[in-house]
């Protein structure tokens, strides 16, 4: 059981890169937010916040087979919070968006403003998913100001 667990923690193994494995690893999530941003809004939500609590105990259980609190390895926390920064935003079906919405939401995982650090403080699977939550709603809310930035300068320059 364990065995499965960390495989699935470790994003099937993309967690092990030596080079940016949290980056690596968040590279699942990618067609996953492309797949649910195909659903309802209702969907998306739901979907996302079944998938957040169940990766909770699972990253409980690898950090603690791995030995390390927030074991770089666990990637499952980065993969199950990106989705986070796009819900409902449609814009990001276009691969330019969604390339942004993933390179803040890896810049806001990696640097960890406040209260990213707070939340990453609260000890087992909660901390390790939830520090990645926050840092994909700050990602959202980056995203989601950029695009009505853009929509607003597009429709102010057809006047």
């Amino acid at each position: 059981m364990d065995t499965l667990v960390i495989w699935l923690a470790t994003g099937f193994g993309l967690g092990l890169s030596p080079w940016a494995s949290g980056t690596v690893g968040s590279l699942l999530a990618l067609p996953l937010a492309w797949w649910l941003l195909g659903r309802s809004r209702r969907w998306q939500l739901g979907v996302a916040a079944i998938l957040l609590v169940v990766a909770m105990p699972l990253c409980q259980v690898a950090s603690d087979t791995l030995g390390g609190k927030d074991d770089g390895r666990i990637v499952l926390d980065e993969i199950v919070a990106f989705p986070v920064a796009v819900l409902g935003q449609a814009a990001a079906r276009q691969p330019l968006v969604m390339a942004g919405a993933f390179a803040a939401y890896r810049l806001l995982d990696a640097t960890k403003p406040p209260p990213v650090t707070q939340a990453e403080g609260i000890v087992g699977g909660v901390g390790i998913v939830l520090d990645d939550s926050v840092a994909a709603l700050y990602a959202w809310a980056l995203l989601a100001g950029g695009v009505a930035l853009w929509r607003r300068r597009r429709t102010d320059g057809c006047r």
